[in-house]
């Protein structure tokens, strides 16, 4: 049974368009995903099991079921699919993909530089077939683009056949979006923002901080990303307003 409050943000009900949560699975077991699908199902748009380990995950075949039985979409990390192309095999990663069902695709090019070009090339292609979701920003501290490249390249991609770009920021939150010290890159993002449409985007926000932020900038409705599966449920509250740090982000005028 759920307690009831007023002056509480509507959020959508699932499947959803905007307010989007992507949760980062590093190689959870087979009972941790079942536990966390327990409680966090409800609130978890998709699961990301990160970068390449399913390569060396045992079970994630039935964590794939497990997830897709709650109503949650399942994806590969992009790193597996750069893992993929670097090696010449993208015939054999659509093989894998359709071995799987899995419905959900992230292209990206945040280890291994991808021409753009050819980039959007796989974007185009594998959004023939699936919903395609890509990622902007390198993981590398010296690769830097200008919020214009930024732009540019999202919208790109976007237009390319991407149902989302995601904004790099690693499972850190200290590189692309953000600085060295995980504090928000304003000029980038506020770039972002005002050329790429908000419910377009998914912003890498792995730290409650990060979250607190996009939150009380965007609303409780905005697309959040690389979180924590233990932190599914503290992220719900602070899109609520029911933590700390947002706690008067919703309150009429009369109750603050």
């Amino acid at each position: 049974m759920k307690i009831s409050l007023p002056y509480i943000p509507e959020r959508p009900e699932k499947p959803r368009k905007s307010g989007l949560t992507m949760v980062m699975d590093k190689g959870l077991s087979i009972r941790e995903a079942e536990d966390f699908m327990s409680v966090g199902s409800e609130y978890t748009d998709f699961v990301k099991l990160g970068f390449g380990t399913s390569v060396i995950t045992p079970g994630f075949d039935r964590k794939i079921e497990i997830y897709k039985k709650s109503g949650t979409v399942p994806y590969f990390g992009g790193t597996l699919f750069e893992a993929y192309i670097v090696r010449k095999m993208f015939r054999e990663y659509v093989e894998l993909l359709d071995r799987f069902e899995l419905t959900l695709v992230e292209v990206s090019d945040g280890s291994y530089d991808i021409d753009h070009n050819v980039k959007l090339e796989y974007i185009n292609k594998l959004s023939e077939k699936r919903v395609v979701i890509s990622e902007v920003g390198s993981k590398k501290k010296d690769i830097v683009y200008t919020p214009e490249q930024w732009v540019s390249m999202m919208k790109s991609e976007l237009e390319a056949g991407s149902s989302k770009v995601i904004a790099e920021a690693r499972e850190s939150g200290t590189i692309g979006i953000y600085n060295d010290d995980g504090s928000v890159n304003n000029e980038l993002i506020k770039a972002i923002s005002e050329h790429v449409k908000l419910d377009n985007v998914l912003w890498e926000a792995p730290l409650k901080s990060q979250q607190a932020w996009f939150i009380k900038n965007f609303g409780s409705n905005v697309n959040l990303g690389n979180i924590a599966p233990n932190e599914i449920i503290p992220l719900e509250t602070l899109r609520l307003g029911l933590r700390g740090d947002t706690f008067f982000q919703f309150l009429p005028g009369d109750l603050v």
